[in-house]
C-alpha cells in the first residue's frame, strides 16, 4: 500500500526563508497533502495554489502577515486540531509550531527545524522587556505554558533534523532531542554576478531580533549609502532613525532582490542568524558579506574570502568593518562556488535519505500513547524544564 504523505508548516502567509525551504519540501513529496494554520496565497505569491493547502479554524478570520501575531496563543491548538489520521508519514517544517501535531501512533514523524520559538526560547527576556511592565505578567504566564507545551510536543517527534549546528545546539538544550544538521536549500539559479554599485545592501524582515537598527546607525555615521530590502513591524522606526544615505524599499520581488543584490558593495547581516539564507543569496550573486560573527552565518561564510566579521554587534563595530573590509578584494567566483553547496537539489536528496532512514529506526512510545498518568508525569517534567532554561 502507498505511503500517504502528510507535509506540515507553521503557516504560509509571505515567502521568507522558512517558507523557500518548505517549497523545496514539497517538491520532494509531490503527491503529499499540506497543511498549516493560516494561508495567504497572495502573500506567498501562488508559490503553494497548486497543492492546496488545508488549514485550521483560524482561517476563518483571514490574517496576513501584518495581522497573524495576536492569534499567537491559539496555534498550540491549531496545529493539534489537523486530523492526520490515515497519513503514516509526516514531515513537520517548524519554527514555532508545526512539530506538535498529532500523528497516529504508527506513523513516522520527521521535523525540520528551523528554530525552536524564539520568542518562547531564546528571545523570551528580549521579548519580555520590549512590553510594558503591566503586561509582562500575563506575557510572561502564556510564553511559560508555551514553553511546556513544546517541550512535551518535541518529545513526540521521532527525529529532528536542524537547519544548522546553532539549532541543532538550541533543540538538544530546549527539548533535551538530538538533531542531524541539514543546511536548508538556496534556489541559487535565481541569481547571477552583475556590475557592482556604490550600495551596500541588508536583505530581511523587519523584526526587532535582526536588529537593522545597527546597520542603521552604522550607516549614518560613515555617511554611505545603504538599501535595507524588506518589510515588518520595525519598518517605520527604522525609518526615524535612518539618516539621508539609508533607503528603503519595501518588500520587493525575487529578480529585483536579485539584481539589488547583484549590484551590491556587500550584504549585511547584524541578527544572530540561526542559518541565514540572505548571506548564501549574496554569495550566490557573487557578492561578499559583512556579518556579525555569531550565528549560522559563520558556517556559510569564509572571513576573508567570502566577507568578514565584526563583533561586538554595535554600529561602531560595523562602521569598523565596513572601512577596512574592501568589497573588491574578493572574487566573485568564489562567492557563487561557496553558495553552490547550499542548492536545492542537495537539500532534497539529503532530507529524503534522513526520512528513509527514520522509517527504519526504531522509535520509542510517543507521550501522547501513554497511561493518562505517565502523561501528567511528563506534563510536570516539561514545567521544570521550562523553569530550568529560562
Amino acid at each position: 500500500m502507498p505511503s500517504r504523505v502528510a507535509l506540515v508548516h507553521d503557516f504560509l502567509l509571505d515567502l521568507r526563508g522558512a517558507e523557500r525551504a518548505f517549497a523545496s519540501i514539497c517538491d520532494a513529496w509531490p503527491e503529499a497533502d499540506v497543511f498549516t494554520a493560516v494561508y495567504d496565497e497572495e502573500g506567498t505569491e501562488g508559490r503553494f495554489a497548486s497543492r492546496r493547502p488545508q488549514t485550521s479554524f483560524l482561517q476563518r478570520v483571514r490574517p496576513t502577515a501584518r495581522t497573524f501575531r495576536p492569534l499567537l496563543p491559539l496555534y498550540p491548538h491549531a496545529v493539534e486540531s489537523f486530523d492526520l489520521s490515515g497519513y503514516d508519514t509526516v514531515i513537520s517544517s517548524s519554527s514555532a509550531w508545526a512539530h506538535g501535531v498529532l500523528v497516529e501512533p504508527g506513523a513516522v514523524h520527521v521535523c525540520y527545524c528551523h528554530n525552536p520559538f524564539r520568542y518562547a526560547w531564546s528571545e523570551r527576556e528580549a521579548t519580555l522587556r520590549a512590553r510594558h511592565p503591566l503586561v509582562r505578567p500575563v506575557l510572561r504566564l502564556l510564553l511559560n505554558r508555551w514553553r511546556q507545551w513544546d517541550w512535551i510536543a518535541a518529545q513526540r517527534v521521532d527525529r529532528y533534523v536542524a537547519n544548522s549546528n546553532l539549532t541543532a545546539a538550541r533543540v538538544r538544550r530546549y527539548f533535551g532531542r538530538e538533531a542531524s544538521v541539514l543546511y536548508p536549500p538556496v534556489e541559487t539559479g535565481r541569481f547571477r554576478p552583475g556590475p557592482v554599485g556604490e550600495h551596500y545592501m541588508v536583505l530581511a524582515e523587519l523584526m526587532a531580533h535582526k536588529r537593522i537598527d545597527i546597520a542603521v546607525e552604522a550607516f549614518n555615521r560613515l555617511r554611505r549609502p545603504l538599501t535595507v530590502v524588506g518589510d515588518g513591524p520595525e519598518l517605520r522606526r527604522l525609518k526615524r532613525l535612518a539618516g539621508p544615505t539609508v533607503s528603503f524599499t519595501g518588500r520587493v520581488s525575487d529578480e529585483r532582490a536579485a539584481d539589488l543584490l547583484a549590484s551590491a558593495r556587500a550584504l549585511v547581516v547584524c541578527a544572530t542568524e540561526e542559518f541565514g539564507i540572505a548571506a548564501v543569496e549574496a554569495l550566490a550573486a557573487g557578492r561578499p558579506v559583512i556579518a556579525v560573527a555569531d550565528g549560522g552565518v559563520r558556517e556559510s561564510v569564509r572571513e576573508g574570502e567570502t566577507g568578514t566579521f565584526f563583533t561586538p554587534c554595535t554600529p561602531a563595530a560595523l562602521a569598523a568593518a565596513v572601512e577596512r573590509f574592501d568589497p573588491f578584494s574578493v572574487d566573485p567566483a568564489a562567492c557563487r562556488t561557496s553558495a553552490e553547496a547550499f542548492g536545492a537539489a542537495r537539500f532534497r536528496s539529503e532530507l529524503r535519505a534522513i526520512f528513509a532512514a527514520a522509517q527504519q529506526a526504531e522509535r520509542p512510545l510517543r507521550p501522547d500513547a501513554r497511561p493518562r498518568g505517565l502523561a501528567v508525569v511528563s506534563a510536570q517534567r516539561a514545567a521544570r524544564h521550562a523553569g530550568a532554561a529560562r
